[in-house]
């Protein structure tokens, strides 16, 4: 199985996502219980075989499911998080964090609240079958702007040292925010334009987070598409398990071309930035 892609955020449509990749491991074991029937024994040689094929499957189920609820693989395709995320980083994303809490596991599971700073993987709202990767910048009451590139947010500047700036002109939309859209935008951006801004700021509304890609000159974000839904948000990356520099040709793909397995196989070690493996994800918790 292979990660699913972090979908194109530089405004080109992908196919679906791809399958997920499963790495979680689940043990079983079985309790006995007094009984006066018969007792086989244990070295009956038809009975052995199909027991610990029982217990294979069960086993397999059991990793499959808490895989897939807990803890995906994911990678990323485009620059769009740079130079936070690389183009090849591959994550484990942790679905449980924003996960509603029950009544009684609230208290006994890490459940936490997206916050501003936070990394996010979520559904694009344009196109739920694509997942994109961002920042949270604004949480629900949060007034935002950006002037000549600098984010304010209720009415101060936004400290922000993971963002870079690749260009160094000023575009009339994306660096001077909300304005007259001078690109196409999707009609939820068009919404937030409409319905959401308040003496020059966008409002962000409940249950809804304003997001951009920390490589804020080509990032398909908030920006372009409006808010990203509370329900729609996947979970929060946790580690870099591996990250290998490949195009993003490659890794668009949601099967695996032979072409990139030769490179994988060919160019391993050389191609592998060993510095970002097992490399923890943090969130921004400044001003």
């Amino acid at each position: 199985m292979t990660p699913e892609n972090i979908a194109d955020q530089t405004g080109r449509e992908l196919p679906p996502a791809a399958q997920l990749e499963n790495s979680a491991v689940e043990s079983t074991s079985t309790e006995s219980t007094p009984s006066t029937a018969p007792v086989a024994e244990a070295s009956n040689n038809e009975d052995a075989p199909r027991s610990a094929l029982a217990e294979w499957t069960i086993t397999i189920l059991l990793l499959l499911f808490l895989t897939t609820t807990l803890v995906q693989a994911y990678v990323i395709p485009t620059g769009s998080m740079e130079d936070t995320l690389l183009i090849g980083d591959h994550l484990l994303v942790d679905k449980l964090a924003y996960a509603p809490a029950g009544p009684i596991s609230k208290y006994l599971l890490p459940y936490t609240e997206v916050r501003r700073g936070d990394i996010i993987v979520f559904r694009y709202p344009v196109d739920i079958r694509q997942t994109f990767v961002k920042r949270v910048v604004g949480e629900p009451g949060d007034r935002i702007r950006i002037v000549n590139k600098q984010v304010y947010r209720n009415g101060a500047p936004a400290g922000e040292p993971f963002k870079f700036h690749k260009t160094d002109y000023i575009a009339p939309y994306r660096d001077n925010f909300p304005n007259e859209p001078d690109v196409m935008v999707d009609r939820g951006a068009l919404d937030m334009l409409e319905h959401h801004v308040t003496n020059g700021e966008v409002v962000v509304p409940p249950n809804s987070y304003f997001a951009m890609g920390d490589n804020r000159d080509n990032s398909l974000d908030s920006r372009y598409w409006g808010f990203v839904p509370r329900e729609n948000i996947i979970g929060k990356p946790l580690i870099i398990y591996w990250s290998y520099d490949a195009p993003t040709s490659d890794l668009q793909d949601p099967s695996i071309g032979a072409g990139h397995i030769l490179d994988v196989a060919k160019n391993f070690f050389g191609k592998t930035r060993w510095n970002r493996s097992f490399m923890l994800i943090h969130p921004y918790r400044g001003q």
